[in-house]
């Protein structure tokens, strides 16, 4: 589990965090949603301390990750799959080497060892065949495919996805979520998903944080969102016809 208690943080006197304070479930998918721009991304970039907080604490397990040493904070670190937002393959690494570089970095493992987790991670994602290939040669959907093997190379206890769907095409899209759930669940990942993808909410959403202005304003599930009573949240669910016809119906 990962906790966070009262978190704050302002860029250039701009504060963009309020006050947040939230659990996130181990073995669930837990997402946090909301406009573009209302700090969804700079809230979970300071859960992974790709940014320092102003004040509050965030807990991994029983352990303070917030104001721990570099040292301390790079044991949790090594616990911690990213899969970032337009995947973030490195360019001229081919896709065997791209999920071989936080093996490299972190592990040591030998160069046989390496190879084997790296296999693993490709078939656990159902890519073949494509070691040798760099990612301009491979589709959007596959160097998504990628870089969840890369997150997952050292099974990590906790993974962290930003928009994982942006830019696929909806089917695509269907594909990566339930990859997504499916190592959630098989590995008792805690997961936490950045996304404003309603499709996702309704697939895998089991515990959902809402954020507007920096705020956190409703948690809850995919059941419980269609009742929810705060108007900015409806606002947010409903802005499209899919969901629209949704609410008439129900």
């Amino acid at each position: 589990m990962i906790e966070v208690k009262n978190l704050n943080k302002t860029f250039h006197e701009k504060q963009v965090l309020f006050d947040v304070s939230a659990q996130f479930e181990t073995g669930q998918a837990n997402l946090i949603i909301g406009q573009s721009g209302h700090g969804k991304t700079v809230l979970l970039k300071s859960i992974v301390g790709l940014h320092e907080i102003d004040s509050g604490e965030i807990i991994y397990g029983d352990q303070v990750f917030s104001g721990m040493s570099f040292n301390n904070q790079r044991i949790i670190r090594k616990k911690i799959g990213m899969l970032f937002q337009g995947s973030a393959l490195f360019d001229s690494l081919t896709v065997e080497e791209n999920v071989q570089f936080p093996l490299d970095m972190f592990s040591a493992k030998s160069k046989e060892e390496k190879l084997d987790r790296v296999n693993f991670c490709l078939n656990r994602v159902n890519l073949e065949n494509v070691n040798k290939l760099y990612p301009s040669e491979i589709s959007g959907g596959m160097q998504k495919r990628v870089a969840i093997a890369r997150a997952i190379a050292l099974n990590p206890e906790y993974l962290f996805c930003d928009e994982p769907n942006s830019g696929l095409d909806p089917k695509t899209a269907i594909v990566i979520d339930n990859l997504i759930y499916e190592i959630t669940k098989e590995y008792s990942i805690t997961t936490i998903i950045n996304t404003h993808d309603m499709n996702s909410v309704m697939a895998i959403g089991e515990k959902i944080i809402y954020i507007n202005g920096g705020r956190k304003l409703w948690e809850g599930n995919k059941e419980e969102i269609f009742t929810a009573k705060e108007e900015r949240l409806n606002d947010f669910v409903f802005a499209s016809e899919l969901f629209k016809r949704i609410k008439e119906n129900s």
